[in-house]
């Protein structure tokens, strides 16, 4: 989940609008417009194209994982009863176009803000952190391709519990994982060459554009 090996950096659509009142959904709760070499406005209600001169936030508002909220983007792996026969609860992986990788990654603090979001199309992906801290993921629907990039209001965020891991369908779009912990540590599985090969991602720096994660 490290490096970038394709970056979409097509320009939109002039008539696009980012977050206007037109397309905004209940994946974006409010809106800062903050200028890019001086101190921040108050909050606007929505937000035109953005321009060379302003960065443009959207907060996303956090959701608690359930099984139903997260099937578009994966499943929701808790623990089982020893002795359990598999069954459609059970993370229903795709590990058939390369060599499986399970391992241990440490990530230092990364706050709750992001603007890039990634999908994986070859894998699915599992995470799971080491120890007792909650962590954040936001995520979006497949869309099968870097030049459909997911908008403002197609981004869902979501808190993952401790002891609670996440397998996330191929071509989920994802960024995290996020913490506000000093460092985590996290179980991964997915394909020894994802980060090189299959990264596959899109820069909202282009479109002046960040995301917060908001915790209420």
């Amino acid at each position: 989940m490290k490096g970038i090996a394709h970056t979409n950096a097509l320009s939109r659509p002039d008539h696009f609008s980012f977050c206007s009142p037109a397309t905004v959904t209940t994946p974006i709760k409010y809106l800062t417009r903050l200028k890019t070499r001086g101190s921040s406005k108050k909050l606007a209600a929505g937000l035109s194209a953005a321009s060379t001169e302003d960065l443009r936030v959207c907060h996303l508002p956090v959701k608690d994982l359930t099984t139903g909220n997260f099937e578009p983007f994966g499943q929701v792996v808790g623990p089982s009863d020893d002795g359990k026969e598999y069954d459609a609860e059970d993370a229903q992986l795709v590990l058939d176009q390369g060599t499986p990788r399970f391992y241990i990654m440490r990530l230092p603090k990364r706050g709750l803000s992001f603007d890039r979001i990634t999908y994986h199309a070859k894998v699915t992906q599992c995470l799971g952190s080491i120890g007792l801290q909650p962590w954040y993921m936001a995520v979006a629907a497949p869309s099968g391709s870097v030049e459909q990039w997911p908008r403002p209001e197609d981004l869902h965020a979501f808190r993952i519990p401790a002891g609670t891991f996440i397998k996330l369908h191929q071509g989920t779009w994802h960024a995290g994982p996020l913490f506000e912990e000093d460092s985590m540590a996290f179980y991964n599985l997915e394909l020894s060459d994802t980060n090189v090969v299959d990264h596959n991602t899109h820069d909202y720096r282009n479109d002046n554009l960040q995301f917060v994660l908001v915790d209420e």
